[in-house]
Order: C-alpha cells, then structure tokens, then sequence
C-alpha cells in the first residue's frame, strides 16, 4: 500500500495519537481539533513549521509503521529524521551482506545508479523541450565507480539546460532553490522508509561518505528520482509558480504518488524506490546481479500534462 506524506506547516500545532489516528490540534485559544489521519495510511510525517509540540508515543507509533518524522529547517530541507531501528525481518542478515560487500560491487552499483540518473536527467530536458544529447552523450563514458565524477559533469550541463544560465543551485536560496529543496526532502523521506523497509542501513553508502551524513545510502539511492523532482519544479514555474506555497508543496508531494516505467509496467514513484532498495538488498545477499532502477522517462501524469499545454 502507497501510504500519505503528511506535512504540518502550520505554527502552533501539538500532534498526538489517539486510538489509531494522528491528531492535529491548535494550540491557541480553544485548542480546537484540526484534523486527523490514520496512522497505518501514513508514509511519513513532515515537520516544516515552527512552534510544534508532539507527543512521544506518536513518535513511537510512527516508528513502529516504519514511518519517518522529518525536521525541517526554514529552507525547506531535512536536518533531521527519525527513524525505527527495526525495519525488516531479515535485517540483521542484510546488515551483515551490506557491510561485506566488496568494494567493486559498490562501485559496479554506483555506475548504475549514476547511469540511470543521467538518463532521467535527460528525459527532463526532453520533457522541457531542451537539448538531450549533453546528457545522453555521458552515460556510456560512467566507469565502474564513476572516478571521473561524470555524474558532476552532468550537473553542470543539466542545470543551465533546465533553468537557463543564470541558475545556480543553492540549497540555502529561496524561489527555485526553495522549491527543490522541500521537493528533496519529500523524496529523501519516501527513501529513507524504502532503505529501512528493506532491512537495510541508511549511513552505509554506495557512494556518499560525508561522515556527518548519517542516510548517505538513502542520498545514493534517491538519485535517479531527483529529476522527477526537478522537471515538476520546471513545471511550476512554467505556469507561473517560483515560490514555496501550499499549492506548491501539494504539487510536489503529489509527483511521488505519479507512475513511471518499469520492468513491471506502470509504478508509482514511491514504489519504485520501494522496488529499487528492495533489489539493493538482493544484490548483497547474492539473489540478483543487477538493480531494479525505473526505464528511461519520467512520472507519465507530468508529461501528459506537459503534452495538453
């Protein structure tokens, strides 16, 4: 089941539990009740305003469902996010497999995944009506751990061919930045659950080994969505859109709910990282050789959209 990203943006709210629901309430004047949700339905709560109390047996019940809580600062990204220790039956076992893996198992995954990056990458400048063939000139040059950082070299083509070339990607910066930002941290959520589901370790990596980065692996593995996140912010402010709103919040969060292609037909985003972190665990314990990574395109409901303007 694809569960709800919830997100509480308001000040002066107190979250609670209370027999199965998470309760949203005001902490002014009456204290009158604003809302609730399901806890089973819930894939992960984000905490994105200031003055909000919460009680510990919801950040226990969420922990439980495998549902994160996520932090966030006042440029919409992560600083934090809680996470259950037990997400998985075999977890252990698949601890173990990811701590011993090899070294060219890592870097052989890690090409992949950057492979598949790029090719998303380029699926968005097709969508957006911009050159492709600066990106889709890398994939075949990506080499086992990718030493010659092509996944950068993308970067710096990708954004200017995307935004035009007075972009510049900041994650402290408002507008577009702003808007990528809190899309990230929608997504790095939605990972962050699929890594634990799987019974894996988050701050063991393919590729990331920032030592203050404790869901360095969880960074690997949303890489090849970025660009979903990317071609809605493009989207956005194609229709007029620049700032973060509720409108704009709802926008992104809605894009992981979206379908793309796979091996499988049609899955949704959220799943797809379900899929991919799941083959992940696989592939240490030796039961597949290859990843579950999504086929070349983008959320087909984005581009159908795209189509009819």
């Amino acid at each position: 089941m694809i569960g709800r990203i919830v997100e509480v943006a308001d000040d002066r709210r107190h979250l609670f539990m209370h027999r199965g629901f998470m309760v949203v309430q005001d902490t002014e004047g009456e204290r009158k009740e604003l809302g609730q949700v399901p806890l089973d339905d819930i894939a992960a709560v984000i905490a994105n305003a200031h003055g909000l109390s919460y009680t510990n047996n919801l950040l226990v019940a969420l922990a439980e469902r495998g549902a994160p809580f996520v932090l966030c600062a006042a440029n919409h990204n992560a600083v934090g996010m809680l996470l259950p220790i037990d997400g998985n039956f075999e977890q252990a076992k698949r601890i173990e497999a990811q701590i011993a893996a090899s070294q060219p198992t890592h870097k052989r995954l890690w090409a992949a995944v950057v492979r598949s990056k790029l090719e998303q990458q380029a699926a968005a400048l097709e969508a957006a009506g911009s050159p492709t063939a600066p990106l889709t000139a890398l994939v075949s040059k990506v080499k086992s751990g990718d030493p010659e950082n092509v996944e950068a070299q993308g970067a710096q083509r990708y954004w200017k061919l995307l935004f035009g070339d007075a972009f510049r990607r900041d994650q402290n910066g408002g507008g577009l930045n702003g808007l990528l930002n809190y899309g990230y941290t929608v997504l790095r959520a939605a990972t962050a659950r699929a890594v634990i589901a799987a019974g894996l370790h988050p701050s063991i990596g393919l590729h990331h080994s920032n030592d203050n980065n404790a869901m360095r692996l969880v960074d690997d593995v949303m890489e090849p969505f970025r660009p979903i996140i990317d071609l809605k912010v493009w989207h956005l402010r194609r229709n007029g859109e620049g700032e973060v709103t509720p409108e704009t919040k709802r926008a992104l969060v809605r894009t992981l709910y979206d379908d793309m292609q796979t091996e499988a037909g049609a899955t949704p985003v959220m799943v797809c990282t379900q899929k991919l972190a799941v083959s992940l665990a696989q592939v240490y314990l030796g039961e597949r050789e290859k990843l579950d990574l999504p086929l070349p395109g983008l959320p087909l409901a984005l581009i159908n959209a795209l189509q009819d303007e």
